[in-house]
């Protein structure tokens, strides 16, 4: 028995002196042996700097200073891994048992590099020596036994996160504080993570039931809540080694665009309308290439609702794909309590002020690219209300198109595209075909114009530049044809004013008009329009200047039945601004007209008093066609021949 005692007493004593030795080394001996022998099992440098101080007993745990670990060859140079301090603690007499039981990993204001390049990421740690084993260990016995990995405690203060994807950064984030814990291979693994962000701070709780499935690469549960400033998004699903995801969305913000600033989106307006209090839900993908796709959502934005599917593809400038359904959307106050740019009060200007001079925010042209296809019951903007319409909005490096497939506008049908960029400056144009357009309608809201009504088709190309309304107006150019069956024009009465009774009070019912127009420099020039009325005809000629919201026209009403058939016309001038224009007869034309056909009535009445004089003397008929000189002549031989037989007696 004392042999046996002697045995364990030199074991102890050994194992004492070896402690010993451990704890006398000084720190660089002892960063030195723990670098060999990470590098033995990772194949990269471990680099330790100041004192490194062990402890053995219950926790076998080591607390160093400044600390980096390589990256891998392939990746960047800078390390996966720096920290300013580390501490590291194991349970020993788990590890006595073949247990990996960490207690505690705690880094003070750590740099964690993830990359991922062509499938590899370097977090994957591998050496020659466990490249060798590897082959042995895949043979060996599914069922053979294994120590078991927990983690209690994880914490990382004021750290900075960067993931990098094929050579580009898709995220970094900087003090980030985060804690987890893993205490048991069948218990799940939580982490919380905070951070801080314009406006306040973004809190994430994460929580992977299956910690081992998931790290052995098999897609496994992740439930996800994460809140800001302005919203919160929860995600139910599972989630995979890579990353990618799939699995239930729900997105509820009550201040979007706080939350958009948080995220690095600062000064980015929300129309009203589209989303300024939002509750989107969705079966999402995300897959490792960037992309979201978006199945059976169904979107509150403000009081507008949505439904459909979307794609978008994460990048510098997100592409969005998507296909939505709307009810009744109203987007008719969609820049109420929006922030202007350029100084300007943000307040419209009344039809009779004039074009806008507040200059126009047109930066949510280069938010994103994409196409979104809408259909909707009705769709109001301002001033103006679609019925129900199939749009479709295409976005492309700063400009976009909005295509109408038709859309429902003034009561008719309106085919084609307008167009705006802002690749250099802002334009707008657009080419458009109409049918059964409500003329009145129309011009009421486009052009303040409300003295024309009627059903109407037509077609209208323009072009505009400018960075304000007033400019764009002045500027445009273009053409267009209008083609108006039976309507009305207001402010005259035709039948009053060519002296047929008591008219129509005050309007003039036509019952067709066509018109061909060109616009240049904001002016609209017009020299064909033709009226039809029941015993009229109209012609006009002018311009409108659309710059100015003047109008300078001349329309001509002609009686085709006065005059003995010849007809009767009493021109019309239109002029002045659009909301009070002067509507009358033009009498320097008229009394033109009247004393052009006065002369020519005396010059018939004399030349006929004169040809029936000459008649009565000749005692003959003269007409006007007759000639006079002929006339004479026959008389002269007639009145020779009477001579001559009365001389040869034959009376």
């Amino acid at each position: 028995m004392k042999w046996l005692l002697r045995i364990l007493f030199l074991f102890v004593a050994a194992f004492g002196l070896v402690i010993g030795a451990l704890l006398l080394m000084p720190g660089d001996k002892l960063a030195a042996i723990l670098a060999e022998q990470v590098k033995s099992e990772t194949g990269r440098e471990l680099t330790l700097s100041g004192d490194v101080h062990l402890s053995f007993w219950p926790v076998l745990g080591m607390e160093t200073g400044p600390v980096t670990f390589e990256n891998a060859p392939w990746a960047e140079s800078e390390p996966m891994l720096s920290a300013e301090s580390l501490a590291i603690g194991v349970d020993a007499s788990a590890l006595l048992n073949g247990d990996l039981r960490i207690r505690r990993i705690i880094a003070d204001n750590p740099v964690l590099r993830l990359e991922l390049s062509e499938g590899r990421g370097n977090w994957e740690l591998s050496s020659a020596a466990t490249q060798t084993t590897t082959s042995e260990d895949t043979a060996a016995p599914s069922g053979s036994p294994q120590g078991e990995v927990t983690l209690d405690h994880l914490e990382l203060t004021n750290a900075r996160l960067i993931y990098i994807e094929n050579g580009a950064t898709k995220f970094g984030f900087s003090n980030v504080d985060l804690s987890a814990s893993w205490p048991g291979p069948t218990s799940p693994m939580i982490m919380q993570a905070q951070m801080g962000v314009p406006g306040g701070k973004v809190n994430v709780d994460l929580k992977i039931p299956d910690l081992p499935a998931y790290a052995s690469g098999v897609a496994t549960p992740l439930q996800l809540a994460l809140t800001a400033p302005g919203g919160e998004v929860g995600f139910d699903g599972r989630v995979n080694l890579a990353g990618e995801m799939d699995g239930s969305l729900e997105v509820k913000t009550q201040n979007t665009q706080k939350m958009l600033a948080a995220f690095g989106q600062a000064g980015v307006g929300v129309p009203l309308g589209l989303g300024r209090v939002a509750d989107v839900s969705a079966q999402m993908t995300y897959t490792q290439e960037g992309r979201i796709s978006l199945r059976n959502m169904v979107a509150q934005l403000d009081h507008n609702h949505f439904a459909g599917e979307a794609d978008i593809e994460i990048a510098a400038t997100p592409k969005i794909t998507a296909r939505l359904k709307g009810g009744d959307i109203d987007l008719s106050r969609y820049n109420e309590g929006l922030e202007t740019t350029g100084g300007g009060s943000g307040a419209g200007s009344s039809p009779a002020d004039g074009w806008s001079k507040t200059p126009i925010d047109a930066s949510a042209l280069s938010l994103a690219n994409g196409e979104i296809r809408l259909t909707a019951s009705s769709i109001a903007v301002p001033e103006v209300k679609l019925g129900p319409s199939d749009l479709t909005l295409s976005l492309d490096r700063s400009r976009a198109v909005l295509r109408m497939n038709p859309a429902t506008l003034f009561s008719g049908q309106v085919n084609g595209q307008v167009v705006a960029n802002k690749r250099n400056g802002l334009s707008v144009g657009g080419k458009l075909s109409a049918q059964d357009v409500d003329i009145q309608d129309a011009l009421s809201t486009l052009a303040g114009i409300d003295r024309l009504s009627g059903a109407g088709s037509g077609e209208f190309e323009f072009l505009g530049v400018g960075q304000t309304e007033d400019e764009i107006m002045r500027s445009l150019s273009g053409k267009g044809s209008l083609n108006v069956g039976q309507g009305v024009i207001s402010g005259f009465d035709l039948d009053r004013l060519m002296g047929r009774g008591k008219g129509t009070g005050g309007t003039t019912v036509f019952n067709s008009l066509t018109a061909s127009f060109t616009i240049d420099q904001g002016v609209l020039t017009n020299r064909d329009l033709l009226m039809s009325l029941e015993n009229f005809r109209a012609d006009g000629t002018g311009q409108v200047n659309l710059g100015a919201r003047t109008i300078d026209y001349l329309f001509t009403p002609t009686a085709l039945r006065a005059n003995s058939g010849q007809g009767l016309s009493v021109p019309v001038r239109i002029v002045g601004p659009w909301s009070n224009p002067s509507i009358k007869p033009d009498l320097t034309k008229v009394i033109e007209a009247a004393a052009e056909g006065q002369l020519k009535d005396l010059e018939s009445d004399a030349k006929q008093k004169v040809l029936d004089k000459v008649g009565d003397e000749l005692d003959t008929v003269v007409t006007d066609t007759e000639d006079v000189e002929d006339a004479l002549k026959n008389k002269l031989e007639e009145e020779a021949k009477k001579g001559l037989l009365k001389l040869l007696g034959r009376d």
